[in-house]
């Protein structure tokens, strides 16, 4: 029996607009600016959601409605829901009636789409837990089972997780840690006892949200039959398929035009003329398949690029430098209590802040430069460290007002802060 598991990452930043060093000190609109139509957020998102969430979510439950054997998973980043209840209500209310089907799983993530378990233990606890907070009160759901941002992993991560409640947790298949082992089975992380260890199936993944379109693939063009096929081939040398992928595959980064929509649309029906496939949820797949041995990745993984590692973040100086002052920042701003300014800080962490500044070429030149709304990642660079030099000015302010030092901030933010004092501290980047 092969089960298929999709999830779907559905993610929208708040771009960082051009921000000059004259707007220092005089201008505290980090995140849209009306006159680039590339950086405004508004529009990006309402250009997406007419391409991909609005027609998308329609036919999921075109196939929720005829397949009863059908179900997917999503994971929404915080920043992204924030957007569709302020911009956006009616793709919000389209996602509530998936989830209400009642075959559709949400999982838990960082609030803020950041890459906080690196820098800070206490910030990624305290954006998981408003994450969840999140999903419980739009769609009434806790979520059972994480993914990391961008499917940043490591041994650490996953005992973290497990002690937070989580019954299963998503990485990348990664063929240099997995060996001759399929990523079709369950597996455990090092030094844990329940959690199981759900992995992408990356090259299956691959085929529909990279290669689905290029004219050049020997296996142009994907018909849902041939897909399926690939899939039935697993049984007895696998017991899942997992199918992990950007939402915005299906009509953004593949246009309706090249037929993804039609392959989706056959996908349930193909799968299931076999009678020993199904699908299954991520949680249903922890609970249904023992693990087939342990996965031990002491260094950190991700789902980017060649490499599967942190580079497409932290391959270059000024990534480095840019994710090191924000989160030296964090010191200062917490102790503010300034509900806003805390709220831009944490929407700077935002991974793709430093994803449009990645420099790498060769194979992957073409992807990053793809999805940069900027000039140039150095644009990217120029105008993210003007924010926060904005940011610090306006921080220092409010501390001088209120007479408040950081070094009492520090002796005291773990009694200010059960969550940071039980699961992690503020290691400030350092």
């Amino acid at each position: 029996m092969v089960s298929v598991c999709f999830y779907f990452q559905v993610h929208q930043p708040l771009r960082v607009r051009k921000y000059s060093i004259f707007d220092i000190g005089k201008n505290n609109n980090y995140f849209s600016d009306n006159s680039e139509t590339s950086l405004n957020n508004v529009k990006v998102l309402r250009k997406v959601s007419e391409k991909c969430y609005i027609p998308m979510n329609a036919l999921l439950l075109e196939l929720l409605e005829k397949h009863p054997e059908f179900k997917v998973s999503f994971s929404f980043s915080g920043v992204y829901l924030e957007q569709l209840e302020k911009h956006a209500p009616e793709v919000l209310l389209s996602f509530k009636k998936l989830v209400d089907t009642g075959r559709v799983e949400i999982l838990g993530e960082t609030y803020y789409h950041s890459l906080s378990f690196l820098f800070s233990k206490g910030e990624f606890f305290e954006q998981v837990k408003k994450h969840e907070e999140l999903i419980q009160r739009i769609f009434g759901k806790t979520p059972r089972v994480f993914r990391n941002t961008e499917l940043i992993y490591n041994n650490e991560l996953a005992k973290n997780i497990e002690g937070m409640g989580y019954i299963g947790i998503i990485a990348e298949g990664a063929p240099f840690i997995l060996g001759w082992r399929s990523p079709n089975y369950i597996y455990s992380p090092v030094n844990t006892q329940r959690i199981k260890l759900i992995l992408k199936n990356y090259k299956m993944s691959d085929d529909i949200a990279f290669r689905f379109s290029e004219r050049n693939w020997a296996e142009w063009p994907l018909t849902a039959s041939k897909y399926a096929q690939w899939i039935n081939s697993v049984n007895g040398g696998g017991e899942m398929v997992n199918l992990f992928m950007d939402y915005e595959t299906f009509g953004e980064h593949q246009w309706e035009s090249t037929g993804i929509f039609d392959f989706m649309r056959q996908f349930p029906e193909e799968i299931l003329k076999n009678p020993d496939n199904n699908f299954k949820t991520p949680s249903e797949l922890a609970e249904s398949y023992p693990s087939r041995g342990v996965f031990d990745s002491p260094g950190f993984i991700s789902w980017a690029d060649i490499e599967r590692d942190l580079s497409a973040w932290l391959g270059n100086e000024i990534q480095n430098a840019a994710i090191k002052k924000v989160y030296s920042l964090g010191f200062k701003i917490l102790k503010t209590q300034n509900s806003e300014l805390i709220d831009k800080w944490r929407k700077l962490q935002t991974s793709d802040h430093f994803y449009y500044m990645c420099t790498k070429w060769f194979s992957d030149g073409d992807v990053h430069k793809y999805f940069n709304p900027y000039q140039s990642p150095y644009d990217a660079f120029i105008s993210y460290m003007n924010v926060l030099q904005d940011l610090e000015l306006r921080t220092d302010e409010i501390l001088n007002e209120k007479k408040l030092s950081v070094g009492k901030f520090k002796s005291n933010i773990y009694k200010e802060n059960s969550l940071t004092n039980k699961r992690g501290d503020f290691n400030g980047g350092n």
